[in-house]
């Protein structure tokens, strides 16, 4: 363990070691990469469920991935479907936001009895 007067000694060479150009701070603005990076990321999450970027207004039979995904924001379930399975339940034409609410519907745990407050919020991926 070092002893009071190291940990000074340490203190002191960490504070003169390191860049010239200090940390940005909490009410300071943030770099334009960073707000790029965030916008890619949103366009690559768009781009990865449907053509179009609407994962719950995507008519079933034209999406393209395999694998459907829900999950509740509620209570947390996720239900994952694949595809086809889904166009022989609901139909070619059905939107995947219709599939997707009912079978959250179908299983949801949280019940209170009244019409606003039942079912499941759900999220689509």
């Amino acid at each position: 363990m070092p002893t009071p007067r190291q940990m000074d000694q340490l203190a002191a060479a960490v504070g003169t070691q390191g860049s010239s150009t200090p940390e940005p701070g909490p009410a300071d603005a943030l770099p334009p990469e960073y707000w790029q990076a965030i916008l890619k990321a949103a366009e690559a999450d768009r781009g990865r469920l449907t053509p179009n970027g609407a994962a719950g207004a995507a008519v079933l039979s034209r999406i393209s991935h395999p694998l459907l995904q829900v999950g509740c924001r509620r209570c947390g379930r996720a239900v994952e479907i694949e595809r086809t399975d889904a166009i022989r339940l609901y139909g070619p034409d059905a939107t995947w936001k219709e599939a997707g609410r009912r079978l959250l519907d179908k299983t949801c745990t949280q019940r209170t009895g009244r019409h606003e407050e039942d079912g499941c919020w759900p999220a689509f991926g």
